[in-house]
């Protein structure tokens, strides 16, 4: 095999002679079943056991001390190639089918009331015996924990052959890592077609001739062809052809860009015209796009402080469920109360519940075009009370559209100028064309009778109208290729360029005849988001900018913002959320280009817009999938549900599990009683959390 690495990331976690624990995290896309993880890795000379368990991201693996040792294991482990997916299979013993064991515990606990007494026994130890012995080797390792006191009670009712009672929590424990691992599986699905690539095809140059290849064989040193209307899918350099590129998904910049022999392009950005043959420098899993995706699998897998500081409240509790329970022995002397006292333990709900919020969450998030790249990410966005958008391409569109018109010639009005060069342009599809068409519905939409158009590549159009030449475009098409002369208009051009606005300069018979403005525009949708933000505990809502003050200053009022910050570099943005974060302010900022990324990565969260540049989305917690800024305002109501949730679930967790316990070492409740009210109450909370979390907050798009 060979290929890229299938793990991302492994680590070991805990290590004895013989056996290794290690936490893992696989390639988006790769196989990450129970079936190709055992096979796989129990092929690697000197494993003799594997057991993977696909909810936690643990593989537990034995080996042989005489042929290899843990270090060794893990960096040829690490090593592996991505494997084909292993046919259906049974899973590895104490591994993820969930579903399996499941069902077993289900028709164990039936077989109960059914089957003779004499096959009771056998077929309930045959159902308990795995919880037994992970229960026996986690004691062995780490000492007495939930699992410890789940299999002791379990031994207990199987001892005392209290069938009833040890099958019941066998199943109600098995529904419970069921429930989990089916959150586990959905949300993972949901990631992996989130982040799945654009194309799969790709055009390659091989003596003098293209040809069509998956894009995943694509080699450096490749000669790829890119057509008009292609996402770039490589890093690299252009080798021949000249073409226009529109960038906005890495700089947020709405005007294309020329790309010419030399120029450097970069994967996910769109060729709109022209064609180009790019020498691949960076392929697969080595783009900007594969880095993303990498990021944000092994964010997934980092756990928040809301689970941690569940997790080590669970563990702090045992010692005294385990007091407890002995005390009431002590006081009945009856062993059925001390097996319901070490069933109603604090860990299942306040283990499961937790990250289970978080998953559905995340899962209903994505679902409404929010990936939110971890449960931390997640925690921090609830925990924001101030928002900071950059302007470009956040709270204006990015989309241009006509803002001036000035004609120079006294032949042709403003509307006239804009239709003049509305009927050359109309034949192409890049941004500016576009926007001039769009201009020119809004006016008379006068049409002028022209010869045919000749598109020059990143330069303009020209045609011919009334037997005078028109050309349309750049200022460096107009002056040095046309040779016009636009001296005398200079003031007028310097004013429209310091607001920061994109020229386009229509000559007419040899002349300037004028020239168009263009800026993007406000999101329709800004003030309601704002609104929203505010509702959802946001105390502060500010504007960076790159722009100048006057600009900024109209929309930082028609937005009614708190304040805002104008004519700024990309480290200045990055200086003033340091210099606020000092202060106390939590900030979720939200921004688009390559030079937001310094400041996403300072904030508190950072929120990265559908057309952002890669490395604003790589360094981002929350990207937007579609581009739609109230998805900013869904994010924050989403993550305060969901920590809302949390906490509720926390005190249900707590009060109802505190009364169980309380009632099993009085010898009130059986041991049946007991798994069923404790487990119960578990599932409850999960369903709670599956239920709520995810449309808590979510309009429908």
């Amino acid at each position: 095999m060979s290929g890229p690495p299938w793990f991302l990331r492994l680590e070991p976690v805990h290590r004895i002679p013989g056996r290794v624990r290690l936490r893992y995290a696989c390639r988006p896309g790769a196989p990450d079943d129970a079936a190709t993880l055992h096979r796989v890795v129990e092929a690697v000379a000197g494993v003799t056991s594997v057991r993977a368990s696909r909810a936690a991201r643990s593989l537990a693996v034995r080996y042989d001390p005489a042929v290899t040792d843990a270090t060794a294991l893990c960096l040829v482990l690490a090593a592996l190639p991505i494997p084909e997916p292993a046919p259906a299979a049974p899973a590895a013993e104490g591994g993820e089918n969930h579903g399996a064991a499941l069902v077993r515990s289900l028709a164990t606990l039936a077989g109960v009331f059914l089957l003779p007494v004499p096959l009771r026994l056998p077929l309930s130890l045959a159902v308990a015996m795995p919880m037994l012995r992970e229960g026996v080797a986690i004691y062995r390792r780490e000492g007495v924990n939930s699992h410890v006191l789940e299999a002791a009670a379990v031994a207990i009712s199987l001892a005392r052959r209290d069938f009833t009672a040890a099958n019941t929590t066998v199943f109600m424990l098995a529904l419970g890592e069921y429930m989990e691992e089916s959150i586990a599986r959905r949300s993972d699905a949901l990631l992996k077609r989130l982040l799945r690539p654009s194309s799969d095809q790709v055009w390659l140059l091989r003596d003098g001739v293209e040809v069509q290849v998956p894009a995943d064989t694509v080699l450096v040193g490749d000669s790829v062809v890119i057509g008009a209307g292609t996402v770039i899918p490589v890093d690299g350099t252009v080798l021949s052809g000249e073409a226009t590129v529109n960038e906005a998904a890495m700089t947020g910049e709405s005007a294309p860009v020329v790309k010419q022999r030399g120029s450097a392009v970069l994967s996910g950005t769109l060729m709109e015209e022209g064609r180009l043959v790019v020498y691949a420098e960076h392929v697969g899993s080595h783009t900007a796009a594969a880095r993303i995706a990498d990021y944000v699998e092994q964010s997934l897998t980092a756990k928040s402080e809301a689970q941690l500081d569940a997790a080590r409240l669970a563990d702090r509790l045992v010692p005294t469920v385990l007091k407890l329970a002995g005390g009431s022995f002590l006081m009945t002397g009856d062993w059925r109360s001390a097996a319901s006292v070490l069933q109603a333990d604090y860990s299942c709900a306040l283990k499961l519940a937790t990250p289970v919020a978080f998953k559905a969450a995340m899962y209903g998030a994505g679902q409404a075009g929010i990936l939110i790249k971890g449960a931390n990410a997640l925690e921090r966005l609830a925990q924001a009370d101030t928002v900071i958008f950059d302007k470009t391409g956040t709270l204006t569109t990015g989309d241009l559209q006509v803002t001036d018109s000035i004609a120079f010639d006294p032949t042709f009005s403003p509307d006239d100028l804009i239709c003049l060069a509305a009927s050359v342009e109309e034949h192409y599809f890049h941004p500016l064309a576009m926007a001039v068409v769009n201009a020119a519905k809004e006016t008379h939409n006068r049409h002028f009778d022209h010869q045919e158009v000749k598109f020059i590549v990143a330069h303009g159009v020209a045609s011919v109208i009334d037997g005078k030449r028109i050309v349309v475009g750049s200022r460096h098409f107009i002056e040095d290729d046309e040779g016009i002369d636009t001296t005398a208009h200079r003031e007028a051009i310097d004013a429209l360029h310091r607001d920061g606005k994109t020229l386009l300069f229509i000559g007419f018979g040899g002349v300037l005849a004028g020239v168009l403005a263009l800026k993007d525009s406000v999101r329709a949708a800004s003030a309601a988001t704002i609104a929203r933000l505010r509702r959802a505990g946001v105390t502060r809502v500010l504007m960076l900018t790159g722009d100048h003050r006057d600009r900024a200053a109209e929309l930082a009022a028609e937005l009614r913002l708190d304040g805002f910050h104008a004519d700024l570099l990309p480290t200045d943005k990055a200086r003033i959320i340091e210099d606020l974060s000092r202060d106390g302010a939590r900030i979720a900022f939200v921004g688009d280009g390559i030079n937001d990324a310094p400041a996403l990565a300072g904030a508190h969260v950072g929120i990265a817009m559908q057309k952002g540049a890669d490395i604003a989305r790589l360094t981002a917690d929350v990207a937007l999938l579609e581009d739609r800024i109230e998805r900013v305002a869904d994010a924050k109501e989403t993550a305060n549900a969901a920590m809302a949730l949390i906490a509720r679930n926390y005190r249900l967790t707590v009060g109802l599990n505190s009364a169980i316990l309380g009632t099993a070492a009085l010898g009130l409740l059986s041991p049946v009683g007991t798994a069923v009210l404790h487990n119960g109450t578990t599932i409850g909370i999960l369903l709670n959390a599956l239920r709520r979390a995810p449309a808590a907050a979510l309009p429908p798009p």
